[in-house]
């Protein structure tokens, strides 16, 4: 498995803006049963996860994730880093996130963690890490 490709394809759900093309992607990406969650929002199924992506964007137009390290893999868990970089390419937010991938390469896990936020607390992302 080309842990490394997954993530990509799991950023590529976050950054695709068409609800049409997003909804695929979440498709070909998570299980039915997905579930994702962070200090500050989860989501569970692909229902629950394109509307939370959706909320995502409208509160953060143009930020995009990006991977920033290597993928980590042993058994069905990975973990990696990334920044959400804004729509001037500052990274107001950082994160690791530890995923679950079952058999077939699809994601059915993450828990998302904050390791930097901005200092105004009323910008606490809704859903923010990927």
């Amino acid at each position: 498995m080309d842990t490394t490709a997954l993530v990509e394809r799991y950023f590529g759900t976050w950054n695709e803006t068409d609800p049409a093309r997003r909804r695929e992607a979440i498709a070909e990406v998570w299980t039915e049963d997905g579930r994702y969650q962070d200090p500050v929002q989860a989501a569970e199924g692909h229902d629950g996860l394109d509307s939370m992506i959706a909320g995502f964007q409208e509160r953060f137009p143009g930020a995009r994730f990006v991977l920033t390290g290597d993928v980590e893999h042993h058994h069905d868990r990975l973990r990696f880093t990334w920044d959400l970089r804004d729509a001037s390419g500052a990274t107001p937010f950082a994160g690791t996130d530890v995923a679950i991938v079952t058999d077939d390469g699809r994601l059915r896990d993450i828990a998302g963690f904050f390791d930097k936020v901005p200092a105004q607390p009323d910008v606490t992302p809704t859903g923010a890490t990927a």
